[in-house]
């Protein structure tokens, strides 16, 4: 192969010494780029030095004057963060994305006909295949919503899949995000801006477009409106500006054309729900909320919550409106819960899962326990409860320190945590070094989104997050990580 050069003058062969394991995803263990990423390799690396800095400043720049940002809680100055992104895009084969389009499907579909279950008939805690204890001694099971079923068995509208590539190129789902998932709007805007710096690419290449997203949202929510009424209204709940995800909250209002509303805009009167306008009172029939259970509602939840509406939980058992995702849906993005889906898969729908999980181990059981606790240097470990990446401790990077707090912290609570291997994410080449013209591993991960309305839809690719740090395995934006748009190929 002849020796040819990077943004920064670097031979190709040794700028992709280190992409040998694990798996790159955009060039083999010979340096040849894979065949769906052939095109795009070939165009980063005939650009002239310093070109690829230049694309990462534009993009930069784009987000700033778009104020794509997130909110980081704890962060003392309060102060709102670009999301970093990365201008290489991640490649997806058209016949990888239908397998995967069909695992998600499938799913959500489980976890949708899990939830209507456990608050339900509660036949698979019956039979044993999941345990009764880990449901109802869960923090996500809500007893106040027991019986409250929505329409088509909808308890997630949307959800938010994480998904892992091995080594091997096999992808694996980590977790499942059911709550509020978030990061869409960053899918849109990344796309964006990769439309004008990357046009002529794009268009070469076919890649599915991401635009109609919010049309898709605004129907799967129409969809689910109680009574099937015409011309339904729908809003989002949002806890307000100071929430990380807030940016998202406010484009998604905007894009599809619903009111963004909070707590105090809402009032429960006659078992319906209304927002306070200047032209008086307008009732809501779908109300996509953003922001965790506990909040929704202070007669049902949290006597101290402002951020919901009063009375909300009675009005939704009465039929007069929905929430979206149903509250209680958490029980089905409960780590430990977690575990148990490829069962849910088979005794639901009568299938193999499509898509395997990582390894999962609950820590509630001694043997297991026992097993985790001996080397527990090899594995990660995750609360059950938590999200955002926050009290994950990956065993190979911590110290004798972090392991005994760790090992003391489980001992104290077993059935709080969970043990996973550690996977070998899959790399992706990253604009890296000081000058920002430098293409090197970076390990990456994909959230696809799916809708349950009426029918399934799914968002082609999704967003994929990296880690920005040198060998770190956390790609959450809240512990630094960015993000790259997702290409997926039409054919």
């Amino acid at each position: 192969m002849n020796a040819q050069r990077v943004g920064n003058g670097m031979p190709i062969t040794q700028a992709l010494a280190a992409f040998e394991r694990p798996m790159n995803e955009m060039f083999d263990d010979e340096g040849r780029a894979r065949p769906e990423c052939a095109r795009v390799a070939n165009y980063l690396l005939a650009m002239e030095a310093g070109r690829l800095a230049e694309l990462g400043e534009q993009a930069h720049r784009m987000f700033l004057r778009m104020g794509v940002t997130f909110n980081v809680y704890g962060n003392e100055s309060g102060a709102e963060r670009i999301f970093p992104f990365d201008p290489v895009p991640r490649i997806i084969a058209s016949d990888v994305w239908s397998n995967l389009e069909a695992g998600l499907i499938q799913r959500v579909r489980a976890l949708n006909a899990f939830l209507a279950d456990v608050y339900g008939p509660g036949e698979i805690l019956k039979d044993d295949v999941v345990p009764r204890d880990l449901i109802v001694g869960s923090p996500q099971f809500r007893h106040a919503v027991v019986g409250i079923r929505p329409p088509h068995d909808s308890f997630v509208t949307v959800a938010g899949i994480d998904l892992v590539r091995a080594a091997d190129g096999c992808f694996k789902v980590l977790e499942d995000n059911v709550r509020t998932p978030s990061g869409v709007s960053y899918v849109i805007e990344n796309r964006v801006i990769m439309t004008r710096i990357m046009p002529e690419l794009m268009r070469a290449l076919k890649v599915r477009s991401v635009e109609h997203y919010p049309a898709d949202l605004l129907a799967s929510l129409r969809e689910l409106a109680p009574g099937g009424g015409s011309d339904p209204t729908v809003a989002i709940l949002t806890p307000g500006p100071f929430n990380s995800a807030f940016f998202e909250h406010v484009f998604l209002s905007q894009q599809m054309g619903v009111e963004l509303v909070e707590g105090q805009d809402l009032v429960c009167v006659d078992h319906k729900l209304f927002m306070k306008t200047v032209h008086g009172l307008k009732r809501i029939h779908v109300l996509y909320r953003r922001i965790d259970d506990d909040f929704m509602d202070p007669v049902a939840f949290r006597p101290d919550s402002l951020l919901g509406a009063p009375g909300l939980t009675a009005v939704l058992r009465a039929g007069n409106a929905v929430a979206a995702n149903a509250i209680g849906a958490g029980i089905a993005d409960d780590k430990a819960i977690f575990a148990y889906t490829p069962e849910m898969i088979k005794y639901y729908l009568g299938e193999e899962p499509i898509i395997p999980i990582v390894e999962t181990h609950l820590l509630r059981d001694p043997e297991v326990r026992e097993m985790v606790l001996k080397d527990l240097d090899r594995y990660v470990v995750k609360p059950t409860g938590a999200s955002g990446g926050y009290g994950v401790v990956i065993g190979p990077r911590a110290d004798e320190a972090e392991l005994e707090e760790t090992r003391r912290r489980i001992e104290r609570d077993p059935g709080g945590f969970i043990a996973q291997p550690v996977v070998q994410l899959s790399v992706h080449p990253t604009l890296a070094g000081a000058d920002g013209a430098t293409l090197a591993p970076r390990h990456v991960d994909l959230r696809p989104f799916v809708l349950m309305g009426a029918k399934p839809r799914v968002l082609p690719g999704g967003l994929t997050r990296v880690a920005l740090r040198e060998g770190s395995l956390i790609v959450n934006s809240s512990q630094g990580g960015g993000s790259k748009d997702t290409w997926v190929l039409e054919n």
